[in-house]
């Protein structure tokens, strides 16, 4: 009998490590996480969600920023520099918030934020910036210009399209998005 329990105990462990190895605390029969199981690969879905949940933060920063330096009739790198830390701020503060719901403490909460959302709030900054930089005129259109607003849409969703295949790449690796998981109840 003795032997039999400690059987059933190994077998229990072996089946808690995969879980663990795989960041699957608690995550049976959540629909939306498969696709990275094995870190071999996430799903155009999955990096699509995570994306997207990247695109929020950054587009609520990316637009203040914009609208406050350009209403203050700041100058373009100023502008600039304001959107993009508004960006970085507001992207981790959702991340944040769904963490710290999950009863994690701030200081946890807060490198798990950093670990899942800098590479992916980096590259949508990065080609977001950049398409304005590069699009004519664009930096200098005011609030009431419709290319102040185009120009500002069209660069999130060409950051979107850019961004999701760096967001598959590192949650198939277990990284990213993918490390904020492990916290979802």
């Amino acid at each position: 009998m003795e032997h039999n329990t400690h059987t059933q105990h190994e077998h229990h462990g072996a089946q808690q490590d995969q879980h663990s190895h795989h960041g699957h605390h608690g995550h049976q029969g959540h629909e939306e996480h498969r696709g990275h199981e094995g870190h071999g690969g996430a799903s155009w879905s999955m990096a699509a969600q995570a994306t997207l949940h990247c695109l929020t933060g950054c587009a609520i920063g990316e637009i203040l920023g914009m609208v406050i330096g350009t209403a203050l009739g700041w100058g373009n790198v100023p502008t600039m520099v304001l959107a993009i830390v508004l960006a970085f701020f507001f992207g981790y503060s959702l991340t944040l918030r769904g963490v710290l719901r999950a009863g994690v403490d701030f200081r946890t909460a807060f490198r798990v934020a950093l670990a899942a959302d800098t590479l992916s709030i980096a590259v949508m900054e990065l080609i977001d910036n950049g398409v304005i930089v590069l699009w004519p005129d664009a930096m200098d259109a005011g609030l009431a210009d419709a290319l102040f607003w185009i120009s500002l849409a069209i660069s999130l969703v060409i950051a979107f399209v850019v961004t999701t295949p760096v967001n598959k790449w590192t949650i198939g690796r277990g990284k990213g998005h993918a490390v904020v998981h492990r916290y979802h109840h």
